[in-house]
């Protein structure tokens, strides 16, 4: 197990649920914009949000920011030092940077000095496509060895001026070598660990190689904190991330549709008796699972795992309850039979 950091009010590592983040892509000097969108965030099921600070009006805005925010916020610094030390006092929840690139040894003494100071973590962002040159000179090539070697030479920075509240990424566009890095990270560290695939993608197959990486890193028992990169509304981050954690099975919540994929014994339009259901389970918060089959064949039996579900048939089908029938129903009634079961349950 992980050791534990706190982002504000959320855990992360030691156990805790893992947490859900996204980044707003709003310019944070633009407060109200700033504030629409992490409020967007917190109603998609966001746990914790990341705000750019690339210049001195964006850190200028992080105390007008936190002070209505929903969410803890993180900021995330790159080259200026003193971008981190302003955001810090102005009240930011955790400070993502790579200490190596702010410059000398006494800038990043002021920042680790002002995180301890106020009881604020440090994310290292370990990123494939910008590892120091002297660690790709060594190893010719981005790989998981040469990002683990990075994360470990930041955290030596770190623990250099007595600070050590850190959770670290190591996020590549390629899924395999992102999921190496975090594998031979965790083998080596115990520090919380922020998952992702960087540059992921457009949302389906940003999505796709979020679910592969993030899903498996999670099925491995890798991972405390996530986001899944895409380049779309970042409230379609947030529901991927929920949609890879169900799928993962790490986090239950509302109902959960399991369906054929239908074949020649299929007499039922069964692709849109799977989409009705689908789209009317949105509404049902019940921690549930409720299948859609095709026919007898891959019906009750097969489904038996599944809380409910209709099995198709020629004209009619079969409505079940734990792998039991409960009763054949008229095919045009399947759908309003199987949520008048629901509702029992």
């Amino acid at each position: 197990m992980t050791r534990q950091i706190r982002v504000g009010g959320v855990p992360v590592g030691g156990g805790a649920p893992v947490s859900i983040q996204s980044m707003t892509n709003t310019r944070t000097d633009d407060v109200d914009a700033t504030l629409s969108q992490i409020r967007a965030l917190a109603t998609a099921g966001c746990d914790i949000v990341r705000v750019a600070v690339p210049d001195q009006a964006a850190a200028h805005a992080v105390g007008k920011i936190k002070e209505r925010s929903p969410l803890p916020v993180v900021v995330d610094i790159h080259f200026d030092y003193r971008l981190a030390l302003e955001a810090i006092a102005a009240g930011a929840d955790k400070v993502r940077i790579n200490p190596g690139n702010i410059g000398s040894e006494d800038r990043v003494k002021a920042v680790a000095d002002a995180c301890r100071q106020r009881n604020i973590p440090i994310r290292i962002g370990v990123n494939g496509g910008s590892l120091e040159k002297d660690i790709l000179a060594k190893y010719g090539k981005v790989c998981p060895e040469a990002m683990v070697e990075s994360a470990f030479g930041h955290i030596r920075l770190l623990n250099r001026f007595d600070f050590d509240d850190i959770c670290v990424s190591l996020k590549s566009s390629s899924v395999p070598t992102t999921m190496k890095a975090y594998q031979l990270m965790s083998l080596k560290s115990d520090y919380p660990l922020h998952i992702g695939v960087t540059e992921a993608g457009t949302v389906r197959m940003g999505t796709l190689k979020s679910a592969i990486g993030i899903g498996g890193l999670l099925a491995l028992g890798i991972g405390d904190t996530m986001r899944v990169s895409l380049s779309a509304d970042p409230v379609q981050e947030v529901m991927a991330a929920r949609d890879i954690l169900k799928a993962a099975g790490i986090r239950r919540e509302g109902a959960e549709l399991v369906s054929c994929p239908t074949c020649g014994r299929t007499r039922i339009d069964l692709i849109s008796l799977a989409g009705e259901v689908e789209e009317r389970l949105k509404a049902v918060d019940k921690p549930i699972t409720v299948a859609v089959m095709g026919c007898v064949v891959n019906g009750p039996g097969e489904a038996s795992a599944a809380d409910c579900g209709i099995a198709g048939g020629q004209g009619e089908g079969l409505l079940f309850k734990k792998g039991q029938i409960v009763k054949k129903v008229p095919q045009d009634q399947l759908v309003d039979e199987l949520f008048a079961l629901i509702d029992t349950l």
